[in-house]
C-alpha cells in the first residue's frame, strides 16, 4: 500500500519524493481517517461512497446506529484486518465526535484518534 502523507493542516504533501506511507500501519490509519471524513455523496467520481453522517451518525436519533456505522467504515478500509479496540465520545454541546480505535492492519497495529 502506498499512501501520500498529510501535513499538519490535513493537506496532501507534494514534492520531495519521500512523502509517502509505504506498507505501514500509519498509512492504513490515515486511510481510515480520510474515509471517515468523506461524507456520503461528496465525491463526484463515486457518489455511493462516503460515511453517512447526515443520516446514520449525526442527529437526535442516531445514538444506536452511530458506532456500528463507523466501525463498518473502519473495517471496510483496504489494509484493515480487524478492530481490536474502539471507543467514541459524542459531545453534543461542542458538536463533536471523538473516535479512538486500535486497528490491526496488514502491516501491524496502529492507534487511531480523530475528532470529527
Amino acid at each position: 500500500m502506498r499512501y501520500r502523507k498529510l501535513d499538519a493542516a490535513g493537506d496532501y504533501t507534494l514534492g520531495g519524493g519521500g512523502d509517502w506511507h509505504v506498507n505501514t500501519p500509519e498509512g492504513v490509519a490515515q486511510a481510515v481517517r480520510t474515509r471517515l471524513a468523506l461524507w456520503a455523496g461528496e465525491w463526484f467520481a463515486d457518489t455511493e461512497d462516503g460515511t453517512p453522517w447526515a443520516t446514520d451518525v449525526l442527529g437526535k436519533y442516531t445514538g444506536e446506529t452511530r458506532d456500528a456505522v463507523i466501525k463498518e467504515r473502519i473495517l471496510g478500509t483496504p489494509g484493515v484486518r480487524a478492530l481490536s479496540a474502539y471507543t467514541s465520545t459524542f459531545d453534543s454541546q461542542a458538536r463533536r465526535l471523538t473516535i479512538a480505535a486500535t486497528i490491526v492492519t496488514d502491516y501491524g497495529a496502529a492507534a487511531l484518534e480523530t475528532t470529527l
